[in-house]
């Protein structure tokens, strides 16, 4: 009878035994298998829910796109303000050729229309030329002719180059002969002048032609 409790025990104690290694086991598996909603754990130890697509990058997200489209609106703006900038620079372009070509072909229309009566005056000269008996009167007119031609060139910067008497000087004058002279002081000086010489304001815009004494 002692016998029989003891095997009694013994199996008791087997029983346990297999119990508690299949608990174990059951417990690796539950530890081992991954959790379906992983969980962040926080300083005190709770856990924060993790979705797949946080609100932070749904945010970036839209920032991005937002930033994308302000991007395609200025490039747009600014092709659009460059075809305009160069159709108006084309048309100035036009415009400006067009009034350059009109200024050089009409530059010395004011200057024409200003010497015009002097052109009358020396028509009615000619008229009377032929049938006029008073030399001398025929002379004044001309000579009046002359100064209010002289004026209307000085009126507009035009001047007469001192010739006569002056030293040669190449950037004033042309020489296109040489006469010998007695006189000492008129060596190397101009003793007549062929054809005269001009400025406008301080250019020289006509040579002197003259002859030199030597």
């Amino acid at each position: 009878m002692v016998k029989k409790k003891a095997s009694d025990h013994d199996e008791i104690s087997h029983k346990e035994h297999a119990e508690t290694v299949d608990n174990k086991e059951n417990n690796k598996v539950v530890d081992s298998a991954e959790p379906e909603n992983p969980e962040i754990l926080n300083a005190d130890g709770s856990g924060i829910q993790v979705s797949e697509t946080t609100s932070a990058e749904a945010a970036l997200s839209d920032k991005v796109v937002t930033e994308e489209k302000s991007a395609e609106e200025k490039l747009a703006e600014m092709q659009d303000r460059y075809i305009r900038l160069s159709a108006e620079f084309d048309n100035y372009r036009k415009r400006t050729l067009r009034e350059k070509i009109e200024l050089s072909k009409f530059a010395a229309e004011e200057l024409l229309i200003r010497i015009l009566p002097v052109m009358d005056d020396f028509d009615r000269a000619l008229s009377h030329m032929n049938s006029a008996t008073d030399c001398v009167a025929l002379k004044e007119g001309i000579d009046l002719i002359y100064q209010k031609f002289t004026d209307f060139l000085k009126q507009n910067g035009i001047r007469e180059i001192d010739s006569m008497n002056c030293p040669f000087n190449v950037d004033l004058h042309d020489a296109v002969a040489k006469i010998a002279v007695e006189e000492e002081d008129k060596k190397g000086k101009i003793v007549d002048v062929i054809l005269k010489g001009y400025y406008l304001q301080d250019k020289v815009i006509r040579h002197s032609k003259v002859v030199i004494g030597e």
